[in-house]
């Protein structure tokens, strides 16, 4: 009988039942793994993901590095070349008054261009002037520097003898009169020139006039002092012209334009 039932269990697929009454366990199959879910599809950009700030920083760097550039090369700055008709405009071409020369201090009616003398002034507020000696003394004309920083001749030279009188050269109020660098210098400002003032220097110059005081085209505001070095080989003064920080030729002051030198041995 058992050996009946141990045949018939391994042919008809039924479990076997032992003397025991016990049957024999049936292996369990295991379900299938269930597949792999695709990747999510990328999601635009929502609210939390501003670019904006970003974008406005890179504006920002390209701004800052556009305004490090230099800027394009054809004027120096902090030099202009001459007063009326030239990189100036006239007395007042840069924020100041009108007129050819601008600010209302023309040459005395009658003067050529360049050429007042010391007896162009007639009286306070009208007429120009050369410092000392007119146009003939002139040994070292104006250059102007590239940059503020650089060399340049920031003025000209005008032959003299020490103790010559020196004349202001166009009607204004006396800024300055002291020693700076161990040099005598007087600086008058001229208030009718436009915004801000012309102001003309002159040295090696022992001032004759209390700062604060007017004076007129060609009305002498000192004696050139002796001994400077300045000139080379001979005593001179050194006129200077300046507008703000800049510096202009001063000769161009008479209306007579950029500053020029003698031929050597012309008859002056």
């Amino acid at each position: 009988m058992s050996a009946t039932a141990g045949i018939a269990g391994s042919h008809t697929g039924i479990p076997a039942v032992g003397s025991a009454g016990a049957s024999r366990p049936v292996a369990a199959t295991s379900s299938p793994s269930p597949s792999a879910s695709p990747s999510p599809a990328p999601q635009p950009p929502g609210p939390g993901h501003d670019h904006r700030p970003a974008l406005l920083a890179l504006l920002v760097l390209t701004a800052l590095l556009l305004a490090m550039l230099p800027a394009p090369v054809g004027h120096a700055a902090g030099a202009d070349v001459g007063v009326g008709g030239g990189g100036d405009g006239g007395w007042g071409g840069d924020g100041g008054g009108g007129g050819a020369v601008g600010g209302g201090l023309p040459l005395r009616r009658g003067d050529p261009p360049g050429r007042g003398g010391a007896d162009a002034a007639s009286g306070p507020g009208s007429g120009r002037a050369w410092p000392v000696g007119g146009p003939g003394a002139l040994v070292a004309r104006f250059e102007a520097p590239p940059a503020p920083w650089a060399a340049g001749h920031r003025g000209v030279d005008l032959a003299a003898a020490p103790g010559a009188d020196i004349r202001s050269a166009a009607p204004g109020v006396i800024a300055f009169s002291g020693v700076v660098a161990g040099r005598p210098v007087v600086t008058v400002t001229h208030p009718a020139s436009g915004t801000p003032p012309l102001r003309t220097t002159y040295l090696p110059v022992t001032g004759t006039v209390p700062v604060g005081t007017a004076v007129a085209a060609g009305q002498v505001i000192g004696q050139l002092a002796p001994g400077t070095g300045h000139c080379a080989g001979r005593d001179c003064l050194h006129w200077g012209l300046l507008r703000g920080e800049r510096y202009l030729d001063p000769p161009a002051l008479l209306g007579g334009g950029a500053s020029r030198l003698l031929p050597l041995g012309r008859d002056r």
